[in-house]
């Protein structure tokens, strides 16, 4: 089986910047720690200067976890991290009425984009894996 890249290590390092605060973690699947990351401040600063060593390994996992396909983690990640809260994620996977309630909700309350950064991998690997991409 040949392996696809899905996961950017480029992407995560620019992440791993706001990695005090689980960023890369989520992008790279690791909800839980992402989550720790976040309360923590990246284990007190401990566990992030770790991960600057650590994203090449969560990178392979990613790439072998995650469906390639015509819908990119990168931009979607991208668009949860910096635009979440308006929903344009969500209108990126084709999700328009769950996306224009988060432009009139903040998120739904911010509880959604937590949630979306909980799932958005795999949001992304199903949406890849029914082939309906753009």
């Amino acid at each position: 089986m040949q392996q696809t890249d899905t996961h950017s290590k480029l992407f995560g390092y620019l992440l791993w910047i706001f990695g005090f605060l689980g960023a890369h973690r989520f992008y790279y699947g690791k909800p839980v720690t992402g989550t720790i990351w976040f309360f923590t401040l990246g284990l007190f600063l401990i566990g992030w200067i770790v991960d600057l060593f650590l994203i090449p390994s969560m990178d392979r996992q990613a790439d072998l976890r995650f469906r390639s396909g015509a819908t990119s983690y990168n931009v979607s990640w991208l668009l949860l991290t910096f635009l979440g809260v308006f929903g344009v994620h969500r209108m990126y996977l084709g999700k328009w009425i769950t996306g224009i309630l988060y432009l009139f909700t903040g998120g739904f309350f911010l509880i959604g984009v937590l949630y979306d950064f909980w799932t958005l991998n795999d949001q992304v690997s199903v949406k890849n894996a029914a082939g309906d991409g753009w």
